[in-house]
């Protein structure tokens, strides 16, 4: 069975020209939806997942890949959900149809696309992470502060050391020295 997927953005759009492409695709029920593609959770979209039979000849059909997804990994996470349960999925604008070696393979390309995007993104955040500890600055979660990092702050502020050294000293954040000085608030401490 045929299952068509239609979306618009905004109420100031139509779907008619979706609606009438997927009924000429033979879908037999199509669901309709009024949604940013950006969201990831989409009510609608999640009906007509749940609506598809698992390995019963079932076929998501789109107008276009954008009305089912914004992103190429939410599209591959998509995809491998439909192949997991032995669901087709056809877009006709980009005339992929998984039913065929060639819309397999597109999938498959797009797939490792999707892959190498994230490896670049590790790299880049891995890249931004030792820009930023050659300069001196730590990413990652706060240290935290022991009883003993409490008592020697209080001594350093009382001493008059300024509240960013005193941070410093026992190897905490700003943020994190207030947080764990009880009642202590940016202005109460010197």
């Amino acid at each position: 069975m045929n299952i068509g997927y239609a979306r618009i953005s905004t109420d100031n759009q139509v779907m008619d020209a979706q609606i009438a492409a997927l009924k000429d695709a033979g879908c037999e029920k199509i669901f309709t939806e009024t949604a940013s593609g950006a969201k990831k959770d989409r009510p609608v979209l999640a009906e007509v997942l749940d609506y598809l039979r698992p390995h019963a000849e079932d076929k998501l059909v789109v107008f276009k890949l954008d009305r089912v997804a914004r992103s190429l990994p939410h599209l591959i996470e998509i995809m491998d959900r439909l192949n997991q349960n032995g669901i087709e999925f056809q877009s006709l604008s980009e005339a992929i149809d998984t039913k065929t070696p060639g819309g397999r393979l597109l999938f498959h390309v797009m797939g490792a696309i999707s892959a190498f995007e994230r490896d670049l993104i590790i790299e880049r955040t891995q890249a931004g992470l030792k820009a930023a500890r050659e300069k001196g600055r730590v990413g990652g979660r706060p240290k935290k502060m022991t009883a003993d990092k409490v008592n020697a702050v209080r001594e350093l502020l009382a001493n008059g050391i300024p509240v960013k050294d005193a941070a410093a000293a026992v190897g905490v954040s700003v943020p994190t020295l207030y947080r764990w000085l009880p009642g202590a608030s940016r202005s109460s401490v010197p």
